[in-house]
Formats: structure tokens, sequence, C-alpha cells
């Protein structure tokens, strides 16, 4: 069941406007769906009514000091070691919270895959490859959109690697 509350009348948050607009920027068109809670890919599945696995969770992670992005669908955790070793560096940890936002622009919980004031790597989890359409975050807690595998690969300019284990 979806608990949808975005309506034309409601209007996005800011966050996510700016979302929209660095997709059109990118040559992409995207509508944004807000909803009560979609901060966990759990979340995002049960109020957008598909699979866990449809959900790609844009993960921030520090690889040698610097922020790399892992795509990694809902149901995977992202293999750190792995992470880090196509990323070309020794050790991968999550970012803390307040690298998140300087590094992307927006709050962990939120982080859109694309929309970034400077470029990060982004590297996509094969597993992602399941779907040819998934939902990321729409730059807040509360939002999300779909989005073609192959645009999410383009506009993020990610490269495939296997970084996912099972949860």
């Amino acid at each position: 069941m979806s608990h949808e509350i975005y309506s034309d009348v409601m209007p996005i948050p800011r966050a996510s406007e700016r979302v929209v607009a660095a997709a059109a920027a990118l040559g992409l068109e995207i509508e944004i769906h807000q909803f009560l809670n979609t901060k966990t890919a759990q979340d995002a599945a049960d109020a957008v009514g598909c699979a866990l696995s449809a959900i790609a969770k844009s993960l921030v992670f520090l690889v040698d000091g610097r922020p790399v992005i892992g795509l990694v669908p809902g149901d995977r955790r992202l293999d750190t070691a792995a992470l880090a070793g196509v990323a070309g560096g020794l050790s991968a940890k999550r970012a803390p919270l307040d690298v998140v936002r300087d590094a992307t622009g927006f709050a962990a919980g939120g982080t859109p895959p694309f929309g970034h004031p400077t470029r990060i790597p982004v590297y996509a989890d094969e597993h992602l490859r399941r779907h040819e359409t998934v939902w990321a975050a729409g730059g807040t807690p509360d939002t999300v959109f779909p989005l073609t595998v192959d645009d999410l690969i383009r506009v993020t300019d990610a490269e495939w690697a296997a970084i996912s284990v099972p949860q």
C-alpha cells in the first residue's frame, strides 16, 4: 500500500527541486514522489510498492579519505573491501554525516545519485542490472524517483563493479 503524500498542489522540497534541475541538466526528466518516510531502502520499497532490490541506495564512503559513492540494491550490503579495491584505495569506511552533506550537498538518507556540487566517483553494483527501472533518493529522506538503470549509469558516469554482498 502506498503512503504517498505528494500532490500537484503541494510543492516538492527544495532539495528535490535541485535534483530535478540536475536531472534536466543531464538530459533526464524525473518525477519526484514524496512519502511519509523513505529513509531506509525497506521503507522506500514498501512505500513505492516495488521489490527491495529495485531500490538503488546511494551510499557515500571514504576511500583512503576521499568520498566515493556506491550504488547498491536495497537488498544488498556494500562490501567495503571491494569498494576500496575498485576505487584504487586500501580501505573504505562509511562517511560521517557532515562529510556526506559537504560532499554531496544532501543529507544522508536522501542522497541522490547525481546533482552533487563536485564530481564524486560513482561505482554501481552489478546486481542493479536485475531491474530495468530502479528507485533512487530524491534529495530528502521522504522523496524518491524512478529511472532506468541505463539512465542511472549514464547520468552518474558510474563504473560497474562487484561491490556488494548479501545482507
